[in-house]
């Protein structure tokens, strides 16, 4: 955790920085001999390593974290930057997958090429966020789906739902104007995000953190349960 930064490789045991990496390192850093980086592959491999004059040196064992469960998010596009912003603090609370969602209300033009750079900023953010939190499992970004086309074993973020999590692995969170009226079937499992009514953006992190907390990703699990 003291280390000057994080940076992804292809063998942490032979560490090699990508040109872009070793410029951040180098000029934006100004890391200096003998300060310490950590370096992993984005799959649970890591190493620490010592800033050389002309390469990195690695300085530990190459470690393998233990896999934690797997999280989905289902996020629709906002509007700005604040759908990166929840990407960015999802990967923080430790989900593994977030799959932007197509939805009724959405207010976003999500299409060509206007499709295809979200989800690169999204991809590049989620990288970055992995960095700064010292995360060694990359996280997915997958590609978009439609409301239709999500498994029947994802719960749907709704004001009225159950306030029990444990067990839950992936949720849908909605746009800024919330679900349309017939969206989602009456069997869908809805969970609250509590007693307040939530912009979209805080939406998202909370049900990351709730998330994190049902699946048993930071080792204990929330306890007790109420339905509204």
């Amino acid at each position: 955790m003291s280390a000057l930064a994080q940076f992804s490789v292809e063998d942490p045991e032979h560490p090699t920085l990508s040109r872009e990496d070793e410029h951040h390192l180098r000029t934006v850093l100004r890391a200096q001999p003998g300060e310490e980086v950590v370096v992993t592959n984005g799959r649970g491999t890591w190493s620490l390593c010592q800033v050389r004059d002309a390469q990195l040196a690695r300085v530990s064992p190459v470690e393998v974290d233990p896999v934690t469960p797997a999280t989905t998010l289902y996020m629709v596009p906002l509007k700005g930057d604040r759908s990166e912003w929840v990407v960015a603090k999802a990967t923080e609370l430790g989900v593994s997958r977030i799959v932007p969602l197509v939805s009724e209300r959405m207010i976003v033009k999500f299409k060509g090429d206007t499709r295809d750079k979200i989800l690169a900023r999204w991809r590049r953010i989620a990288r970055e966020a992995c960095g700064q939190c010292r995360r060694t499992y990359e996280v997915e970004i997958a590609q978009p789906v439609q409301v239709r086309d999500v498994p029947d074993d994802v719960a749907i973020a709704d004001f009225t739902g159950a306030a029990d999590w444990n067990g839950t692995r992936a949720v849908a969170i909605g746009p800024e104007g919330g679900w349309g009226r017939d969206e989602w079937g009456e069997q869908r499992r809805r969970l609250s995000l509590g007693p307040s009514v939530l912009r979209a953006e805080t939406a998202g992190v909370v049900a990351a953190s709730l998330l994190a907390f049902g699946a048993g990703g930071w080792g204990f699990t929330l306890t007790g349960s109420r339905d509204e």
